[in-house]
């Protein structure tokens, strides 16, 4: 049973929410919150899967919330995804190094939304398409504090490797098309790295092989 806290201001959204979550088998939404301070408390309580959390609340808003979500061991377990009608991009890169594991627009389809509630359950990045091109095109043109000596320290060649394709958007069965290796062996490596690197998911793989200069960004005319 997936189990989910449903975070946003707006009631009707979150009855919305609630109402497609609710007839699904194995999804249990476990509580709702009003704000980010009563959506930290709660998830504290019940400790669910997936904290669904808007990006803009008041009392405390979707970043903060995410950021100390993350910051707490006891939440380690806790996925956020975070909700937003604009997909700003200050906003993806705020909450993505918050530690969210990914981001969904409020006009997504039900079924594409139910199917991102499980994608998140198993701990793999999400971003909607309309946010992974603004996500890709932003990294890979205006890289923020680049060191290309830094590298990612204590991965094996093999783990930085697929932490490089992770950066570039691919799949593990793409990473083990590219890597000629074992869909398995691939989710291993990722998993490894993610491990070594104490990163929540993909999403903040991503950040780090950017911010590190694992992955070097393109020239506007490339």
């Amino acid at each position: 049973m997936i189990r989910v806290l449903l975070v946003d201001d707006q009631p009707l959204l979150r009855s919305g929410f609630r109402a497609l979550l609710d007839v699904e088998d194995d999804i249990e939404v476990v509580a709702e919150a009003a704000d980010g301070k009563e959506g930290l408390a709660l998830a504290r309580e019940h400790l669910p899967d997936i904290a669904l959390v808007d990006i803009q609340m008041p009392v405390m808003d979707g970043i903060e919330t995410t950021r100390r979500i993350a910051a707490d061991p006891a939440l380690a377990r806790v996925h956020v995804v975070i909700l937003t009608n604009y997909g700003l991009d200050e906003h993806v890169f705020h909450a993505l190094r918050a530690g969210a594991a990914g981001f969904l627009v409020k006009d997504i389809e039900p079924e594409d939304f139910l199917h991102a509630v499980r994608v998140a359950a198993r701990g793999d990045a999400l971003l909607a398409p309309s946010i992974t091109r603004r996500l890709i095109d932003r990294y890979v043109t205006e890289p923020q504090h680049l060191d290309a000596e830094a590298g990612l320290p204590g991965l094996t060649n093999r783990e930085r490797e697929a932490v490089a394709l992770v950066a570039r958007g691919l799949s593990n069965d793409e990473i083990a098309d590219r890597m000629v290796i074992s869909p398995l062996t691939a989710k291993t490596h990722v998993n490894r790295a993610m491990v070594k690197l104490h990163a929540r998911d993909r999403a903040q793989l991503v950040v780090l092989a950017y911010e590190s200069g694992l992955v070097a960004p393109r020239t506007r005319d490339r």
